[in-house]
């Protein structure tokens, strides 16, 4: 039972963070899983199988806040099953070993892309009436689902970021997008962990802790998308994550103890001052906001 709240927990943070920003369940659950010694292709089936659940429900809770555009849904989910599908055999194929740096190496990354993305650059202004097409969510949706599969997670951090940058869909709909297209990913992921693992490659433990906290989560995320700066949120999330991987490659690359210390001082700083930017840029972001609304009611009030 008390695993299953720990479960349960990790659950309701991942999919908070994942409701609100469009990405990091799978990222977040991962780095919990591989943090207390769940085999790679465990957590990642694991970690699937409970998304089935819980994409659903935030799929559903961002469509009836009106957040989903359904033709990028319906362009990005298909080429990211095909992905999903190729990155879980490719995952379930390797040794254990390899797999833990593999993923470890790629959660880093991903990280570090979603805590320097929030904190530090812009987010894209929206280009009205430009749609992104097939051409560009093909590719997407496909490269997306294979890193997500074989990775523990990152249909989010590539799918949203990308989406983002590109300017070509409101934030809103970007994250309720990608959050409804993402049923599909895991169930494609899911299935194909299991014929890959023959069935033994889920803890149901961990499934039905990240389901229930994430079911729970996920109204509520979809709520708050509305209301909190994302950049906080995603350099918050982004730099915990890169701080708890970073430290399992030091150790499989048996860095020395000094240097160890050296590099994860230098994350936290570079983690507390992405934080501090995050905070600087919404305010001013805010203030540009404002600003705007007020040169612009003049120019209302005089029509």
């Amino acid at each position: 039972m008390q695993m299953l709240l720990l479960f349960g927990l990790a659950g309701l943070l991942a999919q908070l963070v994942d409701g609100s920003l469009g990405m990091a369940f799978g990222v977040t659950a991962t780095t919990t899983l591989l943090a207390i010694g769940v085999a790679p292709a465990v957590a990642s089936a694991s970690i699937h199988l409970a998304e089935v659940g819980t994409t659903l429900v935030s799929g559903f809770s961002h469509w009836r806040f009106n957040n989903v555009d359904w033709r990028t849904v319906g362009l990005l989910a298909l080429p990211g099953a095909i992905g999903a599908a190729l990155g879980a055999y490719a995952l379930s194929s390797i040794s254990t070993d390899f797999a833990g740096v593999w993923i470890a190496a790629l959660l880093t990354v991903l990280g570090l892309y979603v805590l320097v993305r929030f904190a530090f650059l812009k987010l894209g202004a929206l280009v009205a009436g430009r749609r992104p097409g097939a051409k560009f969510l093909a590719p997407l949706g496909l490269v997306a689902g294979f890193v997500d599969a074989s990775g523990g997670g990152g249909w989010g951090p590539i799918a949203t970021s990308t989406l983002l940058s590109s300017g070509r869909l409101h934030p809103r709909k970007v994250i309720g997008s990608v959050s409804a297209s993402e049923f599909i990913v895991a169930l494609s992921a899911s299935i194909s962990f299991f014929f890959a693992l023959t069935g033994s490659g889920v803890n149901f433990t961990i499934v039905l802790g990240l389901l229930i906290g994430g079911v729970i989560a996920a109204p509520l995320a979809a709520w708050l998308v509305r209301f909190l700066p994302p950049r906080v949120l995603g350099a918050a999330a982004g730099g915990l994550i890169v701080l708890t991987n970073a430290g399992s490659l030091l150790e499989a690359a048996s860095v020395p103890r000094n240097l160890n210390i050296a590099i994860h001082v230098a994350l936290v700083a570079l983690w507390a001052a992405g934080v501090v930017a995050a905070v600087r840029a919404t305010r001013a972001e805010r203030a540009e906001r404002a600003k705007a609304e007020e040169e612009a009611e003049p120019a209302l009030a005089g029509e």
